[in-house]
C-alpha cells in the first residue's frame, strides 16, 4: 500500500466508516446526477419546441412587415417610433438539487400602437403583435437555454465527483479494509498457534 497503516480494531472501524460514508455519498451523487440530466433533458425539449415556434412567429412577423410596406411604403419612421420595452421585470431563482435555474418574469407591455390609424393597417399591426409575441418567447427560451447550461455544468461537477468516488476512494478504502483485516486476523492465528504451543509445555510440565 502506498502508506504504511497499522493493523488496528479501532483503524479498521474508522476505514469501514469511511467506506459506508463514501458509498452513501457515491449513491447520493448518482441519484442527483439523474435528477440534473433529466430535468436539462425537459429543458433542451423545451427548447427545441421554442425555437421552432419562434421561428414560425418571426417568420409571420417579417411577413406582415413586407406586405405592410407594400401597401404603405416604408415603415421605418413608424418603426423608430415604437416604444422600447423589453417587458422583462425581474429575474428570481428555482433551486433544482442545489443548482440555481433563472426564472424570467415577463411582463407582456401593453400593446399601444404608437402611430395613427390614417398611418396602418392590420398588416402592420398584425406584423407588431407578432414581434411583441417573438420578443415574450425569446425572453422564455433565454430562460430555458440558460437553465440547461447551468444544469449542464452541474452534472459535469457531479460526475467528476462520482468518478473520484467510484475509481479512487472507494477502492482505495476497500483495500485498507481488507489488508487490515487479513493483518487482524493472521494476528488472531498467530496468538492462536501460541497459546497452543503454551498450553502444551505447560500440559507436558504437568505430565513430568
Amino acid at each position: 500500500m502506498s502508506q504504511q497503516i497499522f493493523a488496528t480494531k479501532g483503524n479498521l472501524m474508522a476505514a469501514k466508516k469511511s467506506l459506508a460514508l463514501s458509498s452513501m455519498g457515491f449513491d447520493l451523487l448518482d441519484r442527483k446526477r439523474n435528477v440534473l440530466i433529466r430535468e436539462m433533458m425537459s429543458l433542451l425539449d423545451q427548447s427545441k419546441q421554442l425555437r421552432r415556434e419562434i421561428g414560425s412567429t418571426y417568420q409571420q412577423a417579417y411577413d406582415a412587415l413586407a406586405k405592410a410596406n407594400q401597401t404603405l411604403g416604408s415603415v421605418d419612421d413608424l418603426a423608430q417610433a415604437a416604444p422600447v420595452d423589453h417587458g422583462i421585470q425581474r429575474i428570481r431563482f428555482r433551486s433544482v438539487m442545489g443548482v440555481d435555474i433563472p426564472i424570467v418574469e415577463y411582463e407582456e407591455p401593453q400593446r399601444t400602437l404608437s402611430y395613427g390609424l390614417h398611418q396602418s393597417n392590420s398588416l402592420l399591426d398584425n406584423a407588431y403583435c407578432c414581434f411583441c409575441e417573438a420578443k415574450r418567447m425569446t425572453a422564455l427560451l433565454a430562460e430555458v437555454e440558460n437553465s440547461a447550461f447551468r444544469l449542464a455544468q452541474a452534472i459535469v461537477k457531479t460526475q467528476r465527483r462520482a468518478n473520484a468516488l467510484k475509481n479512487v476512494s472507494i477502492p482505495t478504502l476497500e483495500s485498507t479494509v481488507k489488508f487490515i483485516t487479513d493483518a487482524l486476523e493472521e494476528k488472531e492465528r498467530e496468538e492462536f498457534s501460541r497459546l497452543k504451543v503454551i498450553k502444551r509445555q505447560k500440559q507436558a510440565q504437568c505430565s513430568d
